[in-house]
Order: structure tokens, then C-alpha cells, then sequence
């Protein structure tokens, strides 16, 4: 109780994670050396944009830039992530760039989120998610190796990331800790929303409530949260790749399977580091996305949020490419086996 009294800055508070922020540092160094030894060049991109991202369950902070010529106001929101403006660099003509930003997601504090956080991410044009896994999961050793740390740690999980890396298809880990084959309730031609009536029943033989009202995407994250997330990553890291095409919203689809797109995630010890895709370059199925992702906002939140224009004008101009995103604190975390996000930060929003 006297602790949670005290303020985050007073010394002997303060003080007891220190060292873990220390190995902060050691982090980034390495995350630039690695990018740097690749031939990466690092942009820095403005986090008050007119479009703040587009996925439908994430929240974002409103602000007002104001125009003293016409003392009026614009709205623009603080970024949930750099993409869309990285992607114009892209179409701009830089091959390969990276980025560690702060981004801004409005939602409540808990162990492993922050409202402000740091994240990694970086591109790589004529390049897809394939690249992206070994990108990764080099990455991911070089800076371990770089703190002296032999595993990967969350309360008493372990991970070793100097062993060969899981890879698993959704499909695969669904089959695995569920026994449900996850593609198989989807239509061979699927749609935005594919219909929730055999999700429903599989979910229900293992017992996962469902109602009425729940959607494909409700049911599948239900099953996810309840049943895989948290055995992914034990022993050695797990990389999840190939999800339904609905829940990749930026991600190309695979060309020898149209019910899933070229999306992956890595977890470690249950922990989701990152998130990944080869890009979609289509800009009407891009733009088709985005306006069914705002209506089912509008539906859900009572709010949207509006389109880039000048992003889906980037688009055309685009390489096949294909990116990256890292959670750089949950990086940090897993390294010194933090328990908590604001034990590997410098200040937290107060």
C-alpha cells in the first residue's frame, strides 16, 4: 500500500527497475546497428496525422490543429502507428526504411500496454512477409545476444531464441490446442464477413459460449484468447502466420489461398511481440477495406474515422513490399523478464 502511494519518481521507487531501463538502452542501440548493417535508412514521420490508422477495434486520441489565417480548427489525431506515412516514403522511391516512433492507442493501462508506447517498424520493398519472419527473428537474437541474456523471460515462461523458431499457420495452432480447423468456416471465395454458424457450433463442442450476436471475427478471437494465444511461445519463440483473410486488413492475400493473407505474428512466452505482412497494393480492394472496416466502427463504436486519400493515391505508386511492427517495450520486457510494461519504461503517462 505505501508504494502505490508514492509517486513513480520518488528514488527508492524509482530506483528498484532501474536496471532493466538500462538494458532499454542497450535495446535500441542494437536495433539501430542492426538496421544500419543492413542498409536501412532511419525516418523519423509526424505522429498528428488526418487519419490516425483504420483497424476497427483500436482507439484514438482526438486533437485540433489550429489555422490562425482563418482562426478555425482541423481535426487530426496522434498516430496508432506510422505505416500509412512510412508507405509513402516507399512509393516516394526509398527502398528500405526504418523507424522506432512513439504511437498513441487510446485504451487502458495494463501489464503489457501502455497508452503512449514505442514501436519498431521498418519496410523492405520487393520483399515479402518470408523476409519479414528471418528479419525478425535475427533481430530478435542480435539483441538478446547484445544484453547478455541467454533466454527470453516472462514470470516463470522461458524461450530460447538462439534455437530454430516455430513457425505455425493459424490454421495449424487452431488444429493443435483446439482441435477446429479454423479454414474450414470459411467459404472458398470469403468474404469480409464470412458467416459465423459453423465457428458457432465448433466453439460451442469445446466449450466457448457464444450468442447470437457474435460475428465470425467475435468467435475466433473468443477461441484465441481462451484456448491458443497463451501457449504460443514456450521453449522457443512461435511465429503464427497465414490468417483468415479478415482479419488482415492491410495484408495481401496468398496467392495459392484466398481464404488467408500473408500476415504473421511472433509469440514468446503467450506474450504477442509483433505483426507483420507482405502489403496490399491493390487500391481498390485497399480502399474497399477501409470503408467496410469504418462501418463496422460506426456499428460497433458510434464513430469513424476518415480515409488517407492521399495514402490510397501512395498506394499506386507502392513496390510490392512488405513490413514489420515491434512492440519495442515488450521486447525490452521479455529481455529482462519485467513483469510489468512501466518497469521497462523511462516515465508512464501519469
Amino acid at each position: 500500500m505505501e508504494n502505490r502511494q508514492k509517486k513513480w519518481w520518488m528514488p527508492d521507487l524509482y530506483m528498484k527497475n532501474n536496471d532493466k531501463r538500462m538494458y532499454r538502452i542497450c535495446v535500441i542501440h542494437e536495433i539501430r546497428r542492426f538496421f544500419e548493417h543492413e542498409g536501412f535508412a532511419e525516418v523519423e514521420t509526424p505522429a498528428l496525422q488526418i487519419s490516425p490508422g483504420l483497424e476497427v477495434h483500436l482507439k484514438a486520441f482526438e486533437t485540433a490543429l489550429y489555422d490562425p489565417l482563418n482562426n478555425s480548427y482541423a481535426k487530426y489525431y496522434l498516430h496508432t502507428s506510422p505505416e500509412f506515412t512510412m508507405k509513402k516514403l516507399l512509393a516516394a522511391g526509398l527502398p528500405r526504411i526504418f523507424q522506432m516512433a512513439k504511437v498513441y492507442r487510446n485504451e487502458a493501462k495494463s501489464q503489457t500496454h501502455h497508452p503512449e508506447f514505442t514501436m519498431l517498424e521498418w519496410y523492405r520493398a520487393h520483399a515479402t512477409y518470408e523476409q519479414m519472419m528471418d528479419d525478425t527473428e535475427r533481430l530478435v537474437k542480435c539483441c538478446t545476444k547484445a544484453c547478455k541474456a541467454d533466454l527470453l523471460r516472462r514470470g516463470d515462461r522461458r524461450a530460447d531464441p538462439f534455437q530454430p523458431w516455430q513457425r505455425l499457420t493459424v490454421q495449424e495452432a487452431f488444429l493443435k490446442y483446439t482441435g477446429i480447423d479454423v479454414l474450414q468456416t470459411i467459404p472458398a471465395e470469403p468474404t469480409m464477413e464470412p458467416d459465423p454458424t459453423l465457428l458457432r457450433a465448433e466453439a460451442e463442442k469445446i466449450g466457448i459460449q457464444c450468442s447470437d450476436c457474435d460475428r465470425w471475427e467475435d468467435i475466433f478471437f473468443r477461441i484465441m484468447l481462451n484456448c491458443v494465444e497463451d501457449k504460443l511461445g514456450d521453449d522457443v519463440p512461435v511465429i503464427l502466420y497465414d490468417y483468415p483473410t479478415c482479419l488482415g486488413a492491410l495484408a495481401r492475400k496468398k496467392p495459392t489461398d484466398p481464404r488467408v493473407v500473408e500476415r504473421f505474428e511472433v509469440y514468446i512466452c503467450g506474450l504477442e511481440l509483433c505483426n507483420a505482412f507482405s502489403e496490399l497494393t491493390d487500391v481498390a480492394e485497399q480502399r474497399q477495406r477501409f470503408e467496410y472496416d469504418m462501418a463496422m466502427k460506426e456499428k460497433l463504436y458510434a464513430e469513424r474515422y476518415p480515409l488517407d486519400e492521399d495514402f490510397l493515391e501512395a498506394l499506386s505508386y507502392m513496390p510490392d513490399c512488405a513490413g514489420n511492427a515491434v512492440g519495442v517495450d515488450r521486447l525490452v520486457m521479455l529481455i529482462t523478464g519485467a513483469e510489468s510494461i512501466e518497469d521497462v519504461l523511462w516515465a508512464p503517462v501519469a
